[in-house]
């Protein structure tokens, strides 16, 4: 598994996303995913969304993924 198809698949799964995936040994993983799907939600209902585009591939081929999900407009606050 690489960082590029797991992006891919987010994207996919949730059009209109920003993503950024990184992660070295092909198993652990760390995403920051940008959505306007993610307004209204808290932290657990935004990490199953990012969950559900990658399928069974969680447990599986992607042993660990740690994510940042931010709305635009928290993205936007950020510093930096």
């Amino acid at each position: 598994m690489d960082p590029a198809r797991i992006q891919t698949l987010i994207e996919t799964g949730l059009p209109g996303a920003r993503v950024e995936v990184s992660g070295e040994d092909g198993v652990h993983f760390e995403a920051t995913v940008v959505s306007a799907a993610f307004a209204g939600k808290l932290p657990l209902a935004r990490h199953r969304l990012v969950y559900a585009t990658l399928g069974e591939l969680m447990g599986g081929a992607i042993h660990a993924l740690a994510l940042k999900t931010l709305t635009p407009e928290e993205a936007a606050a950020r510093p930096g």
